[in-house]
């Protein structure tokens, strides 16, 4: 195992950050649009049916929609000049989709450090311990599993805090991690490992990547 830390190639590739950053961009700007429109709308509204009252019936104004009628036509109950602002509330979620969608493309990453493995996501980046966290893998048990091409990620869980960090097993467009990278998660996994019990069950799931980087090579 080697102390110098190396980055995985985990992440999006070039072609699909820019996709993915093109797309995040739209889908906020259509939520900001469609908060900040009943704030535009209701100032134009409000400009366009102000005190200078341009009809003197409603027969004159009977096509327009209840919103822009004067004021001394409307309803006696209906006090709205134009659409309610928080109409516009419904686009916040659309904002923020966006804003995780940028954010979670371009930030993703992940370094191992000797046997301590960090993974960045959109907002936080979480570590732990490889040697001596518990390991699972992300499709399922790995007696379930049997066959290594399934695996899709490795979950490492700190025994003591219960943060959990999932390493994806496939990145930048790839099948599978580079055979160095997938060589050398395994030997942090194994790292001062006894033989049995829920270790048993870790040098399982290293024995799983050492294979995968033996079929890629």
């Amino acid at each position: 195992m080697t102390n110098q830390e190396m980055r995985l190639s985990v992440g999006a590739s070039p072609g699909q950050r820019t996709v993915a950053v093109v797309v995040g961009v739209l889908v906020a700007a259509v939520g900001a649009a469609f908060v900040l429109v009943p704030l535009i709308a209701g100032g134009l509204l409000r400009r366009l049916t102000g005190p200078g009252d341009a009809f003197s019936s409603y027969e004159e104004a009977r096509d327009l929609p209840p919103g822009m009628l004067p004021p001394g036509l409307r309803d006696s109950g209906g006090g709205a000049d134009g659409p309610s602002p928080v109409v516009g509330l419904c686009g916040l979620p659309f904002v923020l989709l966006g804003v995780y969608l940028v954010l979670r493309v371009l930030r993703a990453a992940a370094w191992l450090d000797g046997s301590r493995v960090r993974v960045r996501g959109a907002f936080r980046t979480r570590a732990v311990d490889l040697a001596t966290a518990r390991i699972d893998t992300g499709a399922a048990s790995y007696r379930e599993v049997g066959d290594p091409d399934r695996m899709r990620s490795i979950i490492a869980t700190d025994p003591s805090s219960e943060q959990r960090v999932t390493v994806p097993l496939r990145g930048m467009g790839l099948a599978t991690l580079p055979p160095a990278e997938l060589r050398a998660l395994a030997d942090a996994i194994t790292t001062g490992r006894p033989a049995d019990g829920r270790d048993g069950d870790a040098r399982a799931v290293a024995d799983q990547l050492r294979r995968l980087a033996v079929r890629d090579q």
